[in-house]
């Protein structure tokens, strides 16, 4: 059995459709019978919103039988649900701008005067982001058409990602030119056929696509060249620096680990200057919180290698150290 609406609300508010004539044949709109009446609780507190419906006068019109609304009162509310879009909107910005809980968003909800619980606050989240969604979607032909006229076409890339072994890969599909991500899916098997079934709706779109781009896995090669075999492919250059760059890239790992080997007593060097309160302890706690920040040093290989960059800032510390030692060995004397 329904509950009964437990809102409590004052104010009642009537909507007529927007039109007043048949778009048809240009006859009066009469009214005909409520088409909905719902309370929804707001942010500025709960209305009972009534949606009129209205009918063309003209019995011969192709219209006499449609019963015409009104588009404002619908947009207070979606279907099905008692709280206004406004807090829907809400519960969206509270979540992805402000990062908060359900636990939070109920709250700061409630302090508004809207009565909700925990689980009313998933559900409005569940449905902002199916909007949002719909929203992205709008957004996405628009920023391809806009590539396509500056560029002629799109350019696709794909990659997955397996965090560990055994698990499922996610896939991303992304639009070079634009940056934009245009899918991403979990899959528990990597081959062609799969990867295709999650490739093509990309296709369908009928943008002009002016080339393939991926790393060196076959199976996401043999998918893009069954789909579109005159398009052209190319292996992603990153990764192809990535590859011819695997030995020259574990040297430099060793060297930063050399470097670490021999840097390993700067601990004991810090006790002893922690325990002198003076000016050259100060300078040496700083020398070695300098150290301590050139070994967290990662780099971005192949192009950017950290052991080669550690090499260099630990070179520049030695001779800072050399030069004041050099100082103080002249203002001894």
């Amino acid at each position: 059995m329904r509950t009964k609406n437990r809102l409590i609300t004052e104010e009642t508010n009537y909507y007529k459709p927007e039109i007043s004539i048949c778009p048809t044949c240009h006859s009066k709109l009469d009214y005909c019978h409520t088409v909905s009446k719902k309370t929804i609780s707001t942010l500025k507190g709960a209305k009972t919103i009534v949606n009129m419906g209205y009918r063309c006068t003209n019995s011969a019109c192709e219209n006499a039988t449609t019963v015409f609304r009104s588009a404002q009162a619908d947009h207070l509310s979606l279907k099905h649900m008692t709280y206004g879009i406004d807090v829907l909107a809400y519960v969206g910005q509270l979540r992805f701008k402000e990062h908060k809980t359900r636990k939070e968003i109920m709250d700061i909800l409630n302090d508004h005067g809207v009565v909700i619980s925990e689980r009313h606050v998933q559900k409005l989240y569940e449905r902002y982001t199916v909007l949002l969604r719909a929203s992205a979607e709008d957004h996405l032909q628009k920023t391809l058409q806009e590539t396509v006229d500056s560029h002629g076409g799109i350019i696709l890339s794909m990659d997955g990602v397996q965090p560990e072994k055994g698990n499922e890969t996610l896939y991303v599909i992304r639009e070079v030119l634009s940056g934009t991500i245009l899918a991403a899916k979990n899959v528990k098997s990597s081959s062609s056929q799969e990867l295709m079934e999650f490739i093509k709706p990309i296709l369908d779109l009928g943008f002009p696509i002016l080339g393939f781009v991926s790393d060196g896995q076959k199976s996401i090669r043999l998918a893009f060249e069954t789909l579109s075999p005159k398009t052209p492919y190319q292996y992603c250059q990153f990764h192809f620096l990535k590859d011819i760059a695997k030995p020259v890239i574990d040297k430099d790992r060793k060297l930063k680990t050399n470097i670490k080997k021999k840097l390993r007593g700067i601990r004991e060097i810090e006790k002893k200057a922690i325990e002198e309160e003076n000016l050259a302890s100060e300078t040496i706690l700083a020398y070695t919180a300098a150290i301590r920040s050139v070994l967290l040093e990662d780099g971005c290989p192949p192009l950017d290698l950290p052991g080669i960059k550690v090499y260099e800032q630990t070179k520049l510390i030695q001779k800072s150290i050399e030069n004041c030692l050099e100082k103080k060995g002249s203002s001894d004397t």
